[in-house]
């Protein structure tokens, strides 16, 4: 049995207090987290922001770290801590507190933890306060007791429970304040009675220091596969992936046009698209001073980017996925199901919730493609665009409107989505780095 401890000395717990115990061992283990930003860059200064015992021997923190030459970030922690730890948790031990009120502790990371997760789940089953934070929940949905939980593998930017095969709960690691997009999406695409995204059963949040969506309860897809792993099963096989990539065109297009019924965009902006198209150039100027490669490349696709900026839209702009691709997207027999609405979490928040052109989904998944074609050897582009011509006809069949129809429009968000590709694997996976410098050589043909 796991023995939770708490500070034996009596003495209340303060942020200053508890940062004695934390703050070393954050400093090494944070760094060593996926969905960590920072990566890279010491952590100078750890600072809390909120502080709640959620149950005897776990605390719920929200957690701001500062970097030398960089912006700050702020972290959610549920850290559990214990006078030891059985054999099945050593793999969330985070460290054993030298000082402060934790001393001689094993502090580790309470979401691995059975029965932390267990009685997190049961704060969402019946909804009120602890502290700051807030549990609420969709009473029409059901939300059992007792459910099995275990961490789900693989994610990078948050960590997710599943309860049972049932439910999913979505932690955001990496917290910017206001309501997350990946309940507010969902949420109305429920009210329009939109089927292609799991509806919300329950979520949490702080009120301090201002409103922010902490976690999401939503209906676990058990039997369903991601888009990404049929994509590969199809090259793997050397099966075709048209009637597929046809039908998942369609499911975008629906949410699509569910988002813009459900979301208001808001009146016109007519400077929009020249911001943007500065954004678009400043990115591609950043990734050129880091990714030597794209330097020959660059002037020809900066011309790509005039169509953004003269605001010439295939469709106006309405609220979007925002990082749509194969991983997206689930298929569960013969439907496709779209998760994930938080967006790209390194770009503000308020960016993620703004209107946006619909095509912007559609040059992502194009991508995504391009990706799934060059995963094996030999490389499939032939594969590639014929998903990519199914994606865009099933797209119109449901809208009434064909991407292809607006190519410039296209290639210039494609483009952007190439060079924020370029970046991310120059600095985090550089053997896939010629996947997208191969699409900025055809981009910059014109193609």
């Amino acid at each position: 049995m796991l023995k939770t401890a708490t500070p034996s000395r009596g003495t209340p717990l303060s942020p200053p207090l508890l940062l004695t115990s934390l703050a070393g061992m954050l400093e090494e283990w944070l760094p060593k987290q996926r969905w960590f930003a920072g990566k890279g860059l010491p952590i100078t200064e750890l600072s809390v922001v909120s502080m709640t015992e959620l149950h005897p021997g776990c605390l719920h923190l929200l957690i701001r770290s500062r970097h030398a030459g960089s912006s700050d970030g702020c972290y959610q922690l549920l850290l559990g801590v214990s006078e030891d730890l059985p054999p099945h948790l050593h793999h969330a031990a985070i460290g054993r507190a030298g000082a402060g009120p934790f001393e001689g502790l094993t502090v580790y990371d309470a979401l691995h933890d059975p029965r932390s997760a267990m009685l997190l789940l049961e704060r969402l089953r019946t909804p009120g306060a602890a502290g700051p934070l807030r549990f609420e929940r969709e009473t029409q949905s059901a939300i059992p007791s007792g459910l099995t939980p275990r961490v789900l593998d693989g994610e990078q930017s948050n960590t997710s429970l599943v309860y049972g095969d049932s439910l999913i709960l979505k932690i955001f690691r990496r917290i910017q304040y206001g309501i997350n997009p990946d309940l507010e999406v969902p949420w109305a695409l429920a009210r329009e009675g939109c089927s292609r995204v799991p509806a919300p059963v329950a979520w949490f949040w702080t009120a301090e220091p201002r409103r922010t969506t902490l976690g999401v309860l939503q209906p676990f897809l058990r039997e369903a596969t991601d888009g990404w792993t049929l994509a590969l099963q199809a090259i793997a096989s050397g099966a075709d992936f048209t009637d597929e990539s046809y039908e998942l065109g369609r499911a975008t297009a629906e949410v699509h046009l569910a988002l813009a019924h459900a979301l208001a965009p808001g009146l016109p902006d007519r400077h929009a698209g020249g911001r943007l198209a500065a954004a678009m150039i400043a990115r591609l100027d950043t990734t050129a001073r880091q990714v030597p490669g794209l330097v020959p490349y660059a002037a020809r696709l900066k011309a790509a980017y005039d169509v953004v900026g003269a605001r010439v839209l295939g469709r106006p702009d309405q609220r979007i996925h925002g990082d749509l691709h194969l991983g997206q997207v689930l298929r569960a027999g013969q439907r496709w199901f779209v998760i994930d609405f938080e967006g790209e979490p390194a770009r503000p928040i308020a960016e993620r919730r703004r209107a946006q052109a619909p095509v912007r989904d559609i040059a992502g998944m194009l991508r995504s493609f391009d990706y799934a074609a060059h995963a094996r050897r030999p490389w499939r582009p032939e594969w590639a665009q014929r998903c990519r011509d199914a994606y865009c006809a099933g797209y119109a069949a449901e809208s009434a409107w064909d991407p292809r129809q607006q190519d410039a429009l296209l290639r210039a968000y494609e483009t952007d989505r190439a060079v924020y590709e370029a970046l991310y694997e120059a600095r985090h996976r550089p053997d896939w780095l010629p996947v997208p410098m191969a699409a900025i050589a055809r981009l910059a043909k014109g193609h």
